[in-house]
């Protein structure tokens, strides 16, 4: 498949379920949470409902796992060369405390690697794309379009931390870099920070699915990054068990290791 054929129609279903998601976030809107005492909204449901329905008019035969779909059993998803992996709404606690700093994001799998990926962030009005070996773009504020790559290795690494989710493990990597500087981001954009130069390296110690990384971690490849487990591995996509193991995401030259 040539994914550049479609990537401008999958940034367009991207940014009509923005357009949606900031008209709730914009609203009064009613938090409920799942069983897992995750919260949710009316736009993650909005937005589920808009990706699903744009993708399956670009292709009716790719298979769609999302966060907020029923996951379909392991003895089918086995079988899934191909398949849309999106996350309608990450960050829901950015969108709760109203942050700003939550994203859309669809990823296309293929044999267990993220090979395209969309993130758009609808309250700060920027987008993110990459396809696999032909680099990532950044759309910003003012609609224009950059390309983007990581940057060189720098002395002093930036690392992108979450605010909701920095703990004690966490910490303790980030001490083993020595001397660095934090940049705070929230939900993928923790990726997008790094594929556009602005920060250097993100550990992750602590609980993500596939859904919340695939996109962004798309678009980190696209830029010239690597988003590996503590054993060196590539994260992969696809797993009977969607949890992904702890990774780190990095940019041009930086190995990471545990």
């Amino acid at each position: 498949m040539h994914y550049s054929s479609i990537l401008p129609e999958v940034i367009k279903v991207a940014d009509e379920a923005s357009t949606k998601v900031l008209h709730v976030y914009q609203s009064d809107f009613k938090v409920s949470y799942k069983e897992d005492e995750s919260p949710i909204t009316a736009a993650d449901i909005a937005s589920h409902d808009i990706i699903v329905k744009g993708l399956r008019a670009i292709s009716r035969d790719i298979p769609i796992l999302s966060e907020e779909s029923a996951l379909a059993p392991w003895e089918e998803r086995k079988h899934w060369r191909r398949f849309w992996l999106i996350d309608p709404i990450d960050g829901t606690k950015d969108f709760t405390q109203r942050t700003g700093e939550f994203t859309v994001n669809i990823a296309m799998i293929e044999d267990g690697v993220p090979v395209m990926g969309v993130v758009t962030a609808p309250a700060l009005k920027e987008a993110f794309w990459g396809i696999r070996g032909e680099g990532a773009y950044k759309r910003d504020r003012t609609g224009q379009i950059h390309r983007i790559r990581v940057s060189e290795p720098r002395e002093t690494k930036r690392v992108v931390a979450s605010k909701n989710h920095l703990n004690d493990e966490t910490r303790a990597y980030i001490e083993t870099l020595g001397e660095h500087e934090t940049v705070q981001a929230g939900s993928s954009l923790k990726f997008c920070r790094i594929a556009e130069g602005h920060a250097d390296i993100y550990p992750r110690m602590g609980p993500t699915c596939e859904w919340d990384t695939g996109a962004a971690h798309a678009v980190l490849l696209a830029a010239g990054g690597n988003v590996r487990a503590l054993d060196g591995k590539s994260l992969q996509y696809g797993k009977e068990d969607v949890l992904n193991p702890h990774f780190i995401a990095a940019g041009n030259g930086y190995v990471p290791s545990p």
